[in-house]
């Protein structure tokens, strides 16, 4: 089953349920799609811009070769690009939700997310992929006639449930179904659930390399994954004198390609094992098309318990984590307390009641970069943060 155009169940925007606003008379620019037009706006929003200095594995890496939130999303298109083109999908809805999917995280990765979710206890707390949706939907307003990129509902809906149906959204989503409708209980468009495997093949992988990079991670630990351990013994046997570093490159791109290749089979093998036939079909599907096989998933979560034992729970990691907690929670607490504290064009717009207040404080951090954070809190504390670099 290979498409050499658009299979029938992929999403068209010759087809879209449209924009939350209707688009003004004329306003088009240039011959693109509803999602390429989406995808260019992602691209040329301050909410990508700042995914450079957002954590991805490393909080504030000195090092320019290691991953930020920014790099990791451009691999994440890559990889998702090259499943959409082969099942026959939206190439471009495919890239945009792969750009986008990581534009709420907050600063300093799922640590700053920890802090912002405690600190909003009392105002609903803080999600990551809610916030990509807030932030999309009503805080980056470059447009004279409403509020966010008013980006296709297809976009909407992907990055609302890429992971599958949401039966108890948080506050937010929940405010944001309510004025645009995105259908949160169904499984989302194929594309959507492409970024969402390409997400995890990227970081999958490329994690290991970073991690190889910084000393985190050793080739005698790896060793211990056997499907891993298996794809360097043919490495070796072909490149038998080769350097090392290139090899473990090999390594990583040659897992990529094992896990791509494991998803485009799997995921015809679904398709056609439930008779899907449309976009509708896919939606209405009992279970998730587009997925490992169940050899490659048992393989990959292994691969990802392996990561979090050896790498993102490292002894120095966790601390360096603890450390950007608190910095988050010291910022919160500042603005709280004293909201005069906040930038004049922040402050301006404060709401007075509650929980309003709070969300707002949210919304100021939550947008912050990694960098931005730590000279905030020099500012107001008078000395900057110690102990949040640790490559």
């Amino acid at each position: 089953m290979t498409f050499t155009g658009r299979a029938p169940y992929a999403s068209d925007p010759a087809r879209s349920l449209g924009r939350e606003f209707a688009a003004q008379s004329g306003s088009a620019r240039g011959p693109r799609s509803d999602f390429q037009r989406d995808r260019d706006r992602i691209i040329h929003s301050i909410a990508f811009r700042r995914l450079r200095h957002k954590t991805q594995v490393f909080i504030a890496p000195d090092g320019d070769h290691y991953r930020v939130r920014l790099t990791h999303s451009l691999e994440v298109a890559q990889i998702g690009r090259v499943i959409a083109r082969a099942l026959g999908l939206d190439e471009d809805l495919t890239e945009a939700l792969c750009l986008a999917h990581d534009i709420g995280h907050p600063p300093f990765g799922h640590a700053g997310e920890d802090a912002l979710e405690a600190a909003m206890a009392d105002a609903g707390g803080f999600d990551h992929n809610a916030n990509t949706l807030r932030v999309l939907m009503r805080l980056e307003s470059p447009y004279i006639g409403h509020e966010g990129l008013n980006l296709s509902w297809e976009t909407l809906e992907g990055l609302a449930k890429h992971n599958g149906p949401i039966l108890k959204p948080s506050w937010a989503l929940a405010e944001l179904d309510t004025a645009y409708p995105l259908g949160l209980t169904t499984y989302a468009s194929l594309e959507a659930q492409v970024a969402a495997i390409s997400d995890d093949i990227a970081y999958d992988n490329h994690d290991i390399d970073d991690g190889l990079r910084a000393g985190f991670l050793s080739l005698d630990d790896l060793m211990e994954l056997p499907a891993v351990a298996e794809q360097w013994r043919q490495i070796e046997r072909r490149y038998p004198t080769a350097p090392q570093d290139r090899m473990l490159r090999e390594l990583v791109r040659g897992q990529i390609g094992r896990m791509v290749n494991d998803v485009i089979a799997e995921t015809r093998a679904r398709i056609t094992e439930a008779g899907v036939a449309s976009v509708e079909d896919v939606r209405a599907a009992s279970r998730p098309l587009a997925t490992f096989s169940a050899a490659m998933g048992e393989q990959e979560r292994a691969l990802k318990q392996f990561m979090y034992d050896r790498l993102y729970l490292h002894e120095e990691q966790r601390e360096t984590a603890d450390r950007a907690r608190d910095v988050i929670s010291a910022l919160f607490a500042a603005f709280a307390n004293d909201p005069a504290k906040l930038p004049e064009s922040w402050l301006a717009s404060l709401p007075q009641a509650e929980p309003a207040r709070t969300r707002y404080i949210a919304d100021f951090i939550a947008g912050m970069t990694d960098r931005y954070a730590i000279d905030s809190y020099a500012r107001l504390f008078g000395e900057a943060p110690e102990g949040l670099r640790n490559v």
